[in-house]
């Protein structure tokens, strides 16, 4: 039996694998990894949600942060007795964990003795985020890992390539600890090295990857070039994190190396990836109620939006003990479906994300979100998974142009045919975006390749 140190939850995962060819052969068909609380009723889950919330809120107190809002909200965490009662609380936004009077214990609700980890954002807009974690927090974290992992169908006895940053990045080892406490054996891969990943995939007979989407389609490329096909390795499933893509280019990546691949949202500031994952239905991403509390906001006036209609992410944490983040403003833009989902969890699921409010564009007065833009392009089979959106001044005007690459083959010296392509994408940008684009097509290889998540953006215009 594995071993499963699991802290004192108010309900506890029961699923334990056990080793016995019986009940091996039962673990790898069970869906649920703790149904007892994956499959609650709405009610029941409700009232989970409250118990926890009024103990996160208790523990938040201890916090020098959130006692000066309860005091300057005139907010007694005592008097909380419904869901409702939580828009009476300010919200939280990342400023507030880089401020001065915070950065970078103001917000723990335990003492420095009790901490065992340290997560932070790269600080690449200004002083970094800092987000502590006790073993207790680990070990919850580590654990909706596992449930996210098993719910797609991972199991002991494959083997799951990590290919994402390790370190200060919450992606790399926290889908790392949670292959690994499902039963899965890990390859601690890291980013980049594309020859050395493929070598790795067919050396061990990989089976699972955890990968940023971009760098999967640019993968593919080093297959062609190393004479291999990826169809022909023993991939069955990815993970994709790190970064928004459409529904289409999920589809280019399971058709290419022969899998099903899987959506997996989560941010540092919340704990990190398994906030929300896609169930093998592919319907949304079930958001783990019973550790987060999700709200959609209007961005601009923080009002509260209806389920189903398109805003920004609120996430309160609900069972987290060394740094709670109460009604925090992800900048995420999502809705959340509350219709039941034929996997026969009751989680709500959120929907795609579409971009952030931070890297949304605005064009002639129209904001525009790149993903917009991913979603038209893929469209195009004549094109490749690389693009560049370039944003300039020309003559006091903004500039919008999409600078793409074609597929290897699909230039064959017909220059008419390549305007024609040019313009029908031009086109679709238009009626998509509701701007218009200048449109150049490339030649395969022309933009550059991080090997880490893509530069999709520059913006050139004057200040």
């Amino acid at each position: 039996m594995i071993d499963r140190p699991w802290p004192a939850f108010d309900i506890a995962p029961t699923v334990k694998l056990e080793s016995t060819p019986d009940m091996a052969r039962a673990n790898r068909t069970r869906p649920f990894w703790s149904p007892e609380l994956e499959t609650l009723d709405r009610a029941a889950l409700e009232r989970l949600q409250v118990a926890r919330l009024q103990k996160t809120l208790a523990r938040a107190r201890r916090s020098p942060h959130y006692r000066r809002v309860f005091r300057a909200a005139g907010f007694d965490p005592k008097s909380l007795t419904s869901l409702a009662d939580l828009p009476r609380l300010p919200f939280t936004v990342k400023d507030d964990l880089r401020s001065d009077e915070n950065f970078p214990y103001g917000l723990l609700t335990v003492g420095r003795d009790k901490l065992v980890r340290l997560h932070s954002s790269s600080g690449t807009t200004g002083r970094p985020t800092a987000v502590f974690h006790t073993r207790r927090d680990l070990a919850t974290w580590t654990d909706l890992i596992a449930r996210s992992l098993w719910m797609i169908g991972l199991r002991p006895g494959d083997v799951f390539q990590n290919m994402m940053g390790y370190g200060l990045f919450t992606g790399g080892l926290g889908l790392h600890y949670g292959a690994e406490r499902l039963g899965a054996l890990t390859i601690p891969a890291g980013a980049g090295n594309s020859r050395r990943q493929i070598a790795l995939m067919k050396d061990f007979g990989t089976t699972a990857l955890h990968i940023i989407p971009s760098y999967a389609l640019r993968l593919i490329d080093t297959f062609h070039e190393a004479g291999e096909d990826p169809r022909g390795f023993c991939l069955r499933l990815a993970v994709l994190g790190a970064e928004p893509h459409t529904d289409a280019a999920r589809k280019r990546i399971e058709d290419l190396f022969g899998i099903r691949a899987y959506n997996c949202y989560g941010l540092s500031e919340l704990n990190g990836p398994a906030v929300a994952f896609e169930c093998p239905e592919q319907d949304g991403l079930h958001l783990w109620e019973d550790s987060y509390l999700a709200e959609i906001v209007d961005p601009a006036t923080g009002r509260a939006l209806p389920d189903g209609e398109r805003g920004e992410l609120v996430l309160t944490n609900l069972n987290r003990e060394g740094m709670p983040l109460l009604r925090y403003r992800t900048r995420d833009i999502t809705c959340l479906r509350s219709a039941p989902c034929r996997c026969g969890r009751t989680h709500r699921r959120i929907e795609r994300i579409t971009g952030r409010t931070d890297d949304m564009l605005i064009v002639k007065g129209v904001n525009i979100y790149p993903v917009q833009v991913e979603r038209v392009l893929m469209r195009f089979a004549e094109l490749g998974s690389d693009y560049l959106i370039v944003l300039e001044t020309i003559n006091h005007l903004d500039q919008f142009t999409v600078r793409a690459e074609l597929k290897p083959d699909a230039f064959r010296g017909d220059l008419q045919v390549l305007e024609t392509l040019r313009r029908r994408i031009a086109d679709e940008l238009r009626g998509e975006i509701l701007v218009s684009a200048r449109v150049e097509l490339l030649e395969h290889g022309s933009l550059p390749k991080p090997e880490g998540k893509a530069v999709r953006v520059e913006d050139r215009r004057e200040k």
